[in-house]
C-alpha cells in the first residue's frame, strides 16, 4: 500500500513545522504504509533556500545563466529540503534515503524551466521501499533522457506528487500545505468560506485554473487520468482535509448531491478590450486573435460577434495588446482595473436558474456584470476590481456556501 506524500515550502521552512512533517510521516509509516515523500524547496521569497531567492541572488551576480543552468540552480533548493527531511527521518529512527527527480525516474523533455513529464520510471523507488526505506524525492524537478537536469515550471513539485502517485498506482496522494482543505472561497475576502469535505477533479481543476492556488492543475489532471484520489491536508493539523475524486466516487459523501455551487474563485489585473470589426478587412477576428498569440498574448473571456470582437487580457499584457491592435488600424475601446469571479459546481450542469441567482445577487448590490461566459461547471462574470470583493461576498450568501460540506 504506497502513498504519496508532498509537503510544501512552508511546511518545511523552520523547525516546529518540520516537527509536524516528521509526525505525520511516523504516523503513515507506522500504520503500515510505503511512502514516497516529495517535498519542495524550504521557504518563501527572501528565506534563505526558497527559489526565488536563488534566483534574486543570480541575478544580482551577473544574471548571466541560460536556461539549463537556471534550471541547475533551482534544483538547489529542493535537494537542500529533501537532506534536510532526511537527516530529520534518520535521527528520529526513521530510515529515509534521497532521490533527485531523475534517480527517482522522472524523465522529463528538454524545454528547461517549464518541462514535460514523459515517462516514470519507478524500479529504483520501489526498490527501496521493498527494503523498508521512506523515500525522499525532490519535487519540481526530473531529467531528460540524457540525463540533464530539468525543472517543471511552478506548481511543479504537486505534479511530481502526482505523476509519482500515479506511476506508482498509489492508493493516495496527499498534497501537505498551510491550509486546512480546500475552502468554498478566498477566506481573505469571504470571512464565510468553508471547508469543503470532498470536491470532483473538474471541479478543483476549475477552481485552481480560476484563480485558487491550492493546488496546480496539471497535477489534478494527472491524477484524475490515472483515478489517483489526493487529499489536500494541513500540515499542521490531523485533519482529514478535503478529498480530490472522480464526481460518482464522491456522490456518497454527505451533501455532495445537494450541492448546485461548490466554491468561488477569482483573479484580479484584468483588462477588457472591445474592438469593432463591422466594414473591416477580410477576417478582422482572425487578424486580431492572431496578432495577439504572435505576440505570446494570452486572451480569456472571448466574445466573437459579426459586429466586433470582445476579450480580456492581463494588466501586464494591455498596453502591448493595445499598441498592436491600433497599428493594426482598430480603435479598440479599453476597460482596465477588472477582475474575473468564477462561480463553480459539478451540480450546475443543466439546472436551472443559476445565471438568474447569480445576476440578481449582483443587482442586489449594484454591481455591474460587464461580460459573462459559462460552461457545464463554471459561470465567469467580469466586474470591476472594485467590486470583486463584494461580488465574492454577494455570491457566497447567494449559492448558501457558508453550509456547504
Amino acid at each position: 500500500m504506497i502513498t504519496v506524500q508532498k509537503f510544501g515550502g512552508t511546511s518545511l521552512s523552520d523547525a516546529s513545522g518540520r516537527e509536524h512533517v516528521l509526525r505525520h510521516i511516523r504516523r503513515e509509516y507506522e500504520a503500515g504504509a510505503e511512502l514516497v515523500v516529495v517535498v519542495s524547496a524550504m521557504g518563501r521569497r527572501g528565506e534563505p533556500y526558497a527559489t526565488d531567492t536563488l534566483l534574486e541572488w543570480i541575478s544580482a551576480n551577473g544574471d548571466g545563466l541560460a536556461e539549463r543552468e537556471l534550471d541547475l540552480l533551482m534544483s538547489c533548493g529542493e535537494l537542500i529540503s529533501a537532506a534536510t527531511l532526511c537527516s530529520l527521518l534518520n535521527a528520529a529512527g526513521l530510515p529515509g534515503v534521497v532521490l533527485t527527480g531523475g534517480q527517482a525516474g522522472i524523465v522529463t523533455d528538454n524545454k528547461f524551466g517549464a518541462a514535460r513529464i514523459i515517462e516514470v520510471k519507478t524500479e529504483r523507488i520501489v526498490s527501496h521501499l521493498k527494503q523498508g526505506r521512506i523515500v525522499v524525492v525532490t519535487g519540481f524537478q526530473g531529467a531528460t533522457a540524457e540525463g540533464e537536469i530539468t525543472t517543471l515550471g511552478r506548481g511543479g513539485s504537486d505534479t511530481s506528487a502526482t505523476a509519482l502517485g500515479a506511476a506508482l498506482q498509489a492508493q493516495v496522494v496527499d498534497i501537505y500545505t498551510d491550509v486546512d482543505g480546500i475552502l468554498t472561497a478566498d477566506p481573505r475576502i469571504v470571512s464565510e468560506a468553508r471547508q469543503l469535505a470532498v470536491v470532483s477533479y473538474d471541479e478543483i481543476c476549475n477552481m485552481a485554473h480560476n484563480g485558487a492556488k491550492v493546488i496546480h492543475p496539471r497535477a489534478v489532471e494527472i491524477a484524475m487520468r490515472a483515478g489517483i484520489p489526493v487529499r489536500v491536508r494541513s500540515t499542521f493539523s490531523d485533519g482529514e482535509g478535503t478529498l480530490v475524486t472522480h464526481a460518482d466516487a464522491a456522490e456518497g459523501h454527505i451533501g455532495w448531491s445537494d450541492r448546485t455551487v461548490t466554491g468561488l474563485a477569482h483573479v484580479k489585473g484584468v483588462t477588457q478590450i472591445s474592438i469593432a470589426t463591422e466594414g473591416a478587412a477580410l477576417n478582422p477576428q482572425l487578424q486580431v486573435f492572431r496578432a495577439m498569440a504572435m505576440n505570446g498574448i494570452s486572451v480569456d473571456f472571448i466574445n466573437v460577434m459579426p459586429s466586433g470582437v470582445l476579450y480580456t487580457v492581463t494588466d501586464r499584457d494591455a498596453s502591448l495588446a493595445v499598441r498592436l491592435l491600433t497599428e493594426m488600424g482598430f480603435e479598440p475601446r479599453v476597460r482596465s482595473g477588472c477582475a474575473k469571479v468564477s462561480v463553480i459546481g459539478g451540480g450546475m450542469n443543466g439546472e436551472p436558474g443559476v445565471m438568474a441567482k447569480i445576476v440578481e445577487a449582483l443587482a442586489d448590490r449594484q454591481i455591474p456584470i460587464l461580460q459573462s461566459a459559462d460552461s457545464n461547471t463554471t459561470i465567469w462574470v467580469l466586474v470591476s476590481e472594485a467590486d470583486m470583493a463584494a461580488s465574492l461576498t454577494a455570491l457566497h450568501s447567494a449559492f448558501a456556501l457558508h453550509a456547504v460540506s
